[in-house]
């Protein structure tokens, strides 16, 4: 009877190393997985990063030269009218010269001032874009931890409640 107690121990013993092995292995794959994710949740980060960035500079370089064309921009103001400007101005010959001249300015300012609306548009909806890309990744990953954790589990407390009867 003692020997076959012993053989009996020794069997739960095994079984216990096998769960074990098994635990361990899912376990190094929910962690490889999960590696996996960082890295394509860090490079996609990098990347809206990096948009963003490209957005911001053309958007301060299309806000300069808005202000620029407005005739807002500091130098302009204190350093009087620049001489290019002089020049055109004196070209001009009559009253229909001047309003062809300050209808083409208005377009192009119009036209930046829509280039600008785009520019800012087109940001947000980039910025939406990226919530919702990455509230997705998150979901993802959340189900699939949730997954191999109940996987896991469940097998565990299995084992663990099989070898707890058979010992009593």
């Amino acid at each position: 009877m003692n020997q076959d107690l012993t053989q009996q121990w020794l069997t739960e013993i095994q079984v216990i190393k096998e769960q074990m092995a098994q635990l361990q292995h899912e376990r190094d794959t929910a962690w490889e997985s999960a590696q996996k994710w960082r890295q394509l949740y860090n490079t996609e980060a990098e990347q809206r990063r990096t948009d963003t960035q490209l957005s911001q500079q053309t958007i301060a370089s299309l806000k300069a030269e808005l202000h620029k064309l407005q005739g807002l921009e500091v130098d302009t103001l204190a350093a009087g009218t620049p001489v290019a400007i002089q020049q055109e101005i004196e070209q001009l010959k009559s009253v229909e010269d001047l309003q062809a001249k300050l209808i083409a300015a208005i377009k192009e300012r119009d036209r930046l001032l829509q280039a600008l609306k785009t520019e800012q548009d087109n940001h947000a909806q980039s910025r939406n874009s990226l919530t919702t890309a990455l509230g997705d990744a998150i979901d993802s990953l959340t189900r699939e931890r949730a997954g191999a954790g109940a996987g896991s589990r469940g097998a565990g407390e299995q084992g663990s409640r099989g070898a707890g009867e058979k010992l009593q």
